[in-house]
């Protein structure tokens, strides 16, 4: 069915002693993106999943001796279909989010990184929580994409500049025997992908790798293995990430704790879908980036917990 088409009405009423129930009725719906007609009459277009929430909320409140109806409704004519799409135009919303955004991108300069991780975070989650409920999307969620897109990208250059883009092509194999007892260099102060690499290679490529931090990618020696920037040796191919350019390089892509490390180190670098272990691995290397500025004892203190959660992913794979 068209959730242009058809829409549902709750409505509700409750008892005068009921104010704890109307309380947590009103938050629901407010969280749902439903539309108040008038005091306990909520619409949502039909077909939504936040409908199966409504079904509830008519139930709890027959439970706390209320009424409640759960109608699907159709519009009689162009100008109240028109008038029902008007109640979730969310432009308003995403206007104060975006002036919002805009005074924080004021700020960025004169922040750490992990102040930049939690500004990006929270006008993440604010963002999400209005697309959550944009049924009917617009220019305005046209423009609001891409200034976060803007916004996040310009975090992203603060936290660690020179970020690669991804290669056209394919990822070759390689033989670990050729690249052993190699100098390998990436840009200084390591961030997720490049702390990340940096362990997969000394841990499961080349044992004996040294490593040089460099300022920029025309820094990188020649005899050097350069990777996680443009025209290094590994780097972003497509969607793919260094890490995981690298696993596809050396035969690691079978292992299947890698591969969930994988998609940790994904979600963080350039996004994708939530991996529940993300948030924390980039709280203690932003924490461990605010305490150190050797990128050599950051890469041995984050080894370490990449070393945890290879093992814990090896023990969840066995079960």
């Amino acid at each position: 069915m068209n959730s242009e088409d058809s829409w549902t009405l709750l409505i509700v009423s409750l008892p005068t002693s009921g104010a704890t129930a109307r309380m947590r009725i009103w938050r629901t719906v407010r969280a749902l993106g439903c539309a108040a007609l008038r005091d306990g009459a909520y619409l949502l277009p039909g077909g939504h999943a936040q409908c199966v929430t409504l079904q509830e909320l008519a139930d709890e409140t027959r439970q706390q001796g209320g009424q409640a109806w759960l109608l699907d409704v159709r519009p009689q004519d162009p100008d109240e279909h028109a008038a029902c799409l008007a109640l979730f135009d969310r432009s308003a919303d995403y206007a104060d989010w975006q002036a919002t955004l805009s005074d924080a991108r004021k700020t960025l300069s004169g922040l750490g990184s992990a102040e930049l991780a939690r500004l990006l975070r929270r006008h993440g989650r604010a963002y999400d929580a209005i697309r959550k409920v944009d049924f009917f999307p617009n220019d305005a969620s046209v423009q609001a994409e891409a200034q976060w897109k803007d916004f996040s990208a310009a975090i992203e250059t603060l936290r660690s500049p020179g970020e690669p883009r991804g290669a056209a092509g394919n990822v070759p194999r390689r033989d670990r025997s050729g690249y052993q007892g190699r100098l390998w260099a990436t840009r200084r102060r390591l961030w997720v992908d490049r702390v990340a690499c940096a362990w997969l290679i000394r841990r499961f490529i080349d044992p004996h790798a040294s490593f040089l931090w460099i300022d920029a990618p025309a820094d990188c020696p020649a005899d050097a293995l350069g990777f996680d920037f443009d025209g290094a040796t590994f780097t972003h191919v497509g969607d793919l990430v260094s890490f995981e350019v690298l696993l596809a390089s050396f035969g690691l892509d079978g292992d299947p704790a890698l591969h969930r490390l994988g998609t940790v180190i994904h979600a963080l670098d350039i996004g994708g879908p939530a991996v529940p272990e993300a948030s924390g691995f980039e709280a203690v290397l932003a924490g461990a980036r605010e305490r150190h500025t050797s990128d050599d004892t950051l890469l041995a203190e984050i080894s370490l917990v990449l070393d945890s959660l290879y093992a814990h992913f090896s023990a969840s794979a066995r079960r």
